[in-house]
């Protein structure tokens, strides 16, 4: 059975439509590629949101031997406890076991909106006690913040993250970037074909649209970027794009690494502890 089916993510449409792909030769599981053969890597990343699809999320990872970079901030979730709290932390020990990484999103994920200047910044955070306020934050109060996920993700999985991290939106400025590095942190973004599309409506991007469009674009060296739920899309992506989306992409020639590989970051986490 499928992996959707097992976590009770049945949704007829999905389901019948997901089956269908699956089924067809071109899906053939057959076809993974390992590692050691590949010369054209992608790198998969999330960004934390309600949750409410990590589980299921991570049985497709670990199923196909997807290595990917959790970037976390302690948002709202389902249940009511953040991405970050107490309900989540036996997951986020998982994932850690099963080998992944971990970085910041910024605790609060706290939005840029401007620089005021080269250390202060208009700031407004969509999590935490000062959610949907417009703030003028310091360069420290933004370190701050950074290094609030940090801590809370070494506490929660056991491993150190990595200095790494991803703005909010992808919003930043050279003024923040510059700041951030001060206090240890690179920033990661996303390729133009790896925005996956999750947080995209689905009466105008479809599932199917936007598995196709993934298959069509994706190129070796991009880093792509979806989230753990998304409040506004009605039809989640990752029950129906996921699973699809590794072993497609694996048949096509390429294969998952982890950040630690990219040659942007590669020197820089070469000493990071695994």
């Amino acid at each position: 059975m499928h992996l959707a089916n097992d976590l009770g993510l049945k949704s007829a449409g999905w389901v019948c439509w997901l089956s269908c792909v699956l089924a067809s030769p071109t899906w053939a599981s057959q076809s993974t590629v390992t590692s050691t053969q590949c010369t054209q890597p992608v790198y998969l990343t999330f960004d934390t949101g309600h949750m409410g699809v990590a589980p299921l999320i991570s049985q497709v990872l670990q199923a196909h031997q997807v290595p990917v970079t959790y970037f976390a901030a302690h948002e709202k979730t389902q249940e009511g406890d953040g991405s970050l709290g107490s309900h989540w932390a036996a997951w986020w020990k998982a994932q850690a076991t099963q080998g992944h990484d971990f970085a910041s999103h910024t605790y609060d994920h706290a939005y840029w909106r401007a620089d005021i200047d080269s250390q202060h910044f208009k700031i407004k955070p969509s999590a935490g006690a000062q959610a949907g306020q417009n703030l003028r934050w310091r360069a420290a109060d933004y370190c701050a913040n950074l290094n609030k996920a940090t801590d809370r993700l070494e506490s929660l999985t056991g491993r150190k993250p990595l200095p790494l991290f991803r703005a909010p939106g992808g919003k930043t400025s050279p003024a923040l970037l510059r700041a951030a590095k001060a206090c240890g942190y690179a920033h990661v973004g996303w390729s133009p074909a790896g925005f996956l599309g999750d947080e995209l409506s689905s009466q105008t991007h479809s599932n199917p649209q936007l598995l196709q469009n993934a298959l069509k674009n994706i190129r070796s060296g991009d880093i792509l970027m979806a989230h753990l739920g998304i409040w506004s899309r009605q039809d989640p992506w990752a029950p129906v794009v996921l699973e699809p989306l590794i072993v497609g992409l694996k048949q096509k020639g390429f294969c998952f690494a982890s950040l630690r590989q990219h040659p942007q970051y590669s020197k820089l986490l070469a000493n990071a502890p695994s």
